[in-house]
């Protein structure tokens, strides 16, 4: 298995848009990508910065999705804005 892992800044004065944007688009498109496993978001206390991990069950399929993200990526305007996008081996989970 990889994960695709996605650091992003969140516009804290936004977090709620930027909550129902994840709940509404960002989660449902995700799990339509072919090979996903499951997947987790992340944020802050303070509401400013977030991560999330999503797990696919090939390279490629993690590859791919991390292709599709980087020329889709947030909509201009959106409350979030990437900082990164790595693809990782799973070595182990509990």
């Amino acid at each position: 298995m990889h994960a695709m892992v996605v650091t992003v800044d969140v516009d804290a004065s936004r977090a709620e848009e930027a909550e129902r944007a994840l709940h509404e688009v960002t989660i449902p498109t995700v799990k339509e990508r072919e090979g996903f496993v499951r997947g987790i978001w992340l944020r802050t206390g303070d509401k400013s910065d977030g991560r999330g991990i999503v797990v696919y069950d090939t390279e490629e399929n993690a590859r791919a999705a991390m292709a599709s993200f980087e020329q889709e990526g947030p909509p201009p305007g959106a409350p979030v804005t990437v900082r990164s996008v790595e693809v990782f081996e799973v070595v182990g989970e509990a």
